[in-house]
């Protein structure tokens, strides 16, 4: 394959106009046929009109070396296909399959590396599938009664289901497995685009039926999901697992087990708690808290693209954006949510939290973004390794009591004087759930507010309007990353044998994609324990 490199065409140009660059890049060589590799939109401002960039693979016809020879373009180069191949096959069906803690992407493509070799494994969900579980967070949104086993963290899927589904991850790729996350995402029906587009995005409207989809194969293949069954105990002999107990309405069972797969997000805070009191070697790391922030969409995305942005068809904008506070703290976008909707996303009665979604469209009112301060252990007022969940617990707790379990929201402007909201301005709230006035200083450190508030004004100076004082503000935003890590080996397990701790829950992850990455990975080592036994 020749690749082309740095080809740009407006943006609206036609298939017809991006075959003919092709052909005129290639100055009339035959070819056979070609595909997109990768396309990224270029809105800057300098330019009369926005332009894609495309890099494109083309199977010409005649030797590939002497063709870039004879074309002398630095834009040009030859490629080699590769393609991801999972390197174990099971002999024979175990006598005991692996076990796979949650169904979130880490567990599902765990599961479905391990069941198209052959391994049988068996997933189970504390949650809904995809489709009750969708009713039941639905329910929730408009009448407040949670489910705490089934809701926007738990169930078919996990958390990533309800969000906006972004694909983009920044972990190293050189062997495939993000390519190959990609490809079973398209293969189990999400949109071909994701494989060229640069910051791919699913929808959640979408990626429920995907995983009901990925599920379906796992279970084809010999392999078994069981849903609204916990984890709840853990047998361990002489450092070794055991058997493991799950408890669901109707009974408790213990199951026997040589292997099992650890990954059940980051929100299982009763999880983390079990496995504590039962040995497994935990320790306490970084994450995020803050707020949301909303815009008009429309306001993005004129300052992203300019004021002419509608007489072209471009994707909803988004943004990503940091900031040092002046005490050094950092504070960045996180999650962003384009044509989206903010959601209550909490997993625990008497404690609040919520995220961002948008569906595959992203064409709601607003847009909207986690804007988020670092926080370290020493913030957390605790020494044990669950210290900063229980920091998370007491911060949504807060969150909870400000408006008696609904989203908490503010104008900027109220919240730079330290005011209740009473009106809302230009911007009216996109929400997921019931919400009212609140002041947002009463659910957060002051530092974090400090460097919110410090934050805003430089991405104001950075994005027009950011800091308009009618922009909401929305909490509490705890959920940005595991606030546990399980460390694990070379081989990929625990301080007791047989447990394999996986994914964003387990510190590995920090999104639909690395989580699925880590999901491909963790099943590489459970299979290569398999067949060597």
């Amino acid at each position: 394959m020749i690749r082309i490199s740095q080809l740009r065409l407006p943006v609206n140009h036609t298939a017809k106009d991006l075959e003919q660059a092709i052909e005129r890049t290639l100055k009339g060589q035959p070819y056979v046929t070609w595909k997109i590799v990768k396309q990224s939109l270029d809105a800057r401002k300098r330019q009369n009109i926005p332009v894609y960039q495309y890099e494109i693979d083309v199977l010409v016809k005649g030797k590939e070396e002497k063709i870039l020879k004879q074309l002398k373009n630095k834009k040009l180069s030859r490629v080699t296909k590769k393609e991801y191949e999972f390197p174990w096959r099971a002999n024979h069906k175990p006598e005991q399959p692996p076990v796979i803690i949650g169904t979130g992407p880490a567990g599902l493509f765990c599961g479905l590396m391990l069941a198209r070799a052959g391994f049988c494994p068996i997933l189970i969900e504390r949650g809904e599938q995809a489709q009750k579980r969708k009713e039941t967070v639905e329910s929730f949104w408009k009448e407040g009664k949670l489910n705490p086993s089934s809701n926007v963290q738990f169930g078919e899927g996990g958390a990533g289901t309800f969000s906006d589904g972004k694909l983009n991850t920044l972990v190293k790729d050189k062997f495939l497995r993000n390519k190959k996350v990609l490809e079973e995402f398209v293969s189990h029906g999400a949109p071909e685009e994701i494989l060229w587009l640069a910051k791919p995005h699913i929808g959640t409207d979408l990626l429920i039926h995907v995983v009901e989809n990925i599920r379906n194969e796992i279970v084809s293949l010999g392999g078994c999901v069981y849903f609204e069954k916990q984890l709840t105990d853990l047998k361990i002999e002489d450092g070794q697992i055991k058997s493991i107990v799950l408890q669901s309405k109707e009974e408790k069972e213990e199951l026997p087990i040589r292997q099992l797969v650890l990954a059940p997000g980051h929100s299982a805070r009763d999880t983390f708690q079990m496995l504590y009191e039962r040995g497994i070697a935990m320790e306490r790391k970084s994450f995020a808290v803050g707020v949301r922030v909303e815009h008009l969409r429309e306001r993005i995305n004129e300052a992203q693209y300019g004021p002419d942005w509608e007489k072209y068809s471009l994707p909803t904008a988004s943004y990503k954006l940091t900031f040092e506070a002046s005490d050094q703290r950092g504070v960045y976008s996180f999650c962003m949510c384009p044509g989206g909707y903010v959601v209550n996303a909490s997993s625990e009665e008497g404690r609040l939290a919520i995220n961002g979604m948008s569906n595959h469209d992203r064409m709601a009112r607003n847009s909207n973004a986690a804007l988020v301060v670092t926080v370290t252990p020493e913030d957390y007022g605790g020494i044990g390794p669950l210290s900063g969940m229980e920091f998370q617990r007491k911060l949504e707790e807060k969150a909870y009591k400000l408006c008696d379990g609904k989203i908490p929201v503010q104008r900027y402007g109220d919240f730079k004087k330290k005011r209740i909201s009473t009106a809302f301005g230009s911007v009216k709230p996109s929400m997921k759930g019931v919400y009212d006035f609140g002041d947002l200083h009463q659910c957060l450190p002051s530092y974090i507010s400090k460097a919110i508030l410090e934050a805003m004004e430089s991405f104001g100076r950075k994005i027009a309007g950011y800091d308009d004082p009618d922009s909401l503000l929305s909490g509490i935003e705890s959920r940005t990353s595991s606030p546990i890590r399980i460390p694990r080996d070379e081989e990929f397990e625990s301080n007791i044998k047989g447990i394999y701790p996986c994914g964003e829950g387990a510190g590995y992850a920090g999104g639909i994609t690395s989580a699925a990455m880590d999901g491909i990975k963790t099943a590489e080592k459970v299979a290569q324990h398999l067949c060597s036994q």
